[in-house]
């Protein structure tokens, strides 16, 4: 009888998702977004490599799932940034404002945030997975040779907006109207991408 494994899902076998995910949280943590592998989280879960691409798709789609992250910039962003150029700002500013005022973003949102900003352990994969998945996406987008820099201010106004609305409920930002905030914000990121 032959032991050599299967590729792709084995049969019959329970509990692989949940190993998977338990593999992914140490990797991440001991190693960060960039240095944890797929092949890396499935060796230590003892399944291939394949199981975890079937459960979760690509590498950010499974640290979402392991931290929480009720928003998706690398799935997002690049739509937002398509739309008509003088809008980008208040279109960046009005995606996270809404999907905050959702109740069940706004929880995890707020539990990772101070989880991520409290533990040495996570916070290095949120920055690992928001400097390739959301700042990196920006920077390829924008035809400038200070588009890096460009990105991270626009990710450190948006932290601060989120920090200061949802975190530590700041007045009068925090019960300020969605409106009022994307129209006061929005020229503030749209100069830092293009101005």
């Amino acid at each position: 009888m032959s032991t050599t494994r299967r590729r792709g899902r084995p049969k019959g076998e329970s509990g692989s998702r949940e190993r998977i995910v338990v593999a992914a949280e140490h990797e991440f943590g001991e190693n960060g977004y960039d240095g944890a592998t797929i092949r890396a989280i499935a060796a230590r879960a003892g399944v291939d490599s394949a199981l975890v691409h079937h459960y979760f798709g690509a590498k950010a789609d499974l640290f979402a799932e392991v931290i929480g992250i009720p928003l998706r910039p690398d799935l997002d962003v690049p739509t937002i940034l398509e739309g008509p150029r003088d809008e980008v700002g208040e279109r960046v500013v009005r995606y996270v404002l809404e999907a905050f005022e959702r109740p069940d973003v706004r929880r995890r949102g707020v539990t990772m945030i101070r989880v991520a900003l409290g533990s040495k352990v996570m916070s290095p994969p949120l920055v690992g997975f928001l400097s390739r998945e959301l700042i990196g996406r920006i920077t390829t987008r924008l035809e400038t040779p200070d588009a890096a820099l460009r990105a991270t201010l626009v990710a450190s106004q948006i932290a601060g907006l989120i920090v200061t609305r949802y975190v530590a409920r700041l007045q009068p930002i925090a019960d300020a109207p969605v409106d009022e905030l994307v129209a006061r914000v929005g020229p503030t990121i749209q100069r830092y991408l293009f101005e």
